[in-house]
């Protein structure tokens, strides 16, 4: 039987696939940070998002594993934050998907903290 062979992904395209799952599930405000620049920085891409609730934070987390493993067949190297809904960290290691309640994001500022990093933004009433 012979495999089929998966096709290499690099971390821009994995995180076009994190903002896809996002927008799918009607994330808020959500941003995309390259962080291939920036200095000392731990990923090449943050992308970050928000939810209205729990149910909808779980949702998009979701949906971000389902589309990355759907387009790649990677699955993440580590995630947090599913236990409580207010910041879920999924980790593919050169990406890092951020889906926070709206609280939590304005508390943490990644945006400010990473502010060196380009950002692109992306409309989830498409």
């Amino acid at each position: 039987m012979q495999q089929v062979a998966k096709e290499a992904i690099n971390s821009k395209k994995l995180s076009e696939l994190v903002v896809q799952g996002m927008l799918e599930k009607k994330a808020s405000d959500v941003v995309v940070m390259d962080l291939r620049e920036v200095k000392n920085a731990i990923a090449d891409f943050f992308v970050l998002c928000s939810g209205n609730s729990d149910t909808q934070i779980d949702a998009i987390s979701d949906s971000i594993e389902e589309q990355v493993h759907k387009h790649s067949q990677q699955n993440p190297w580590r995630r947090e934050g599913k236990e409580n809904n207010e910041w879920i960290i999924i980790d593919y290691v050169d990406v890092v998907a951020h889906v926070f309640n709206k609280d939590k994001r304005a508390f943490y500022a990644l945006e400010e903290l990473w502010g060196d990093a380009k950002i692109t933004r992306f409309d989830s009433e498409n």
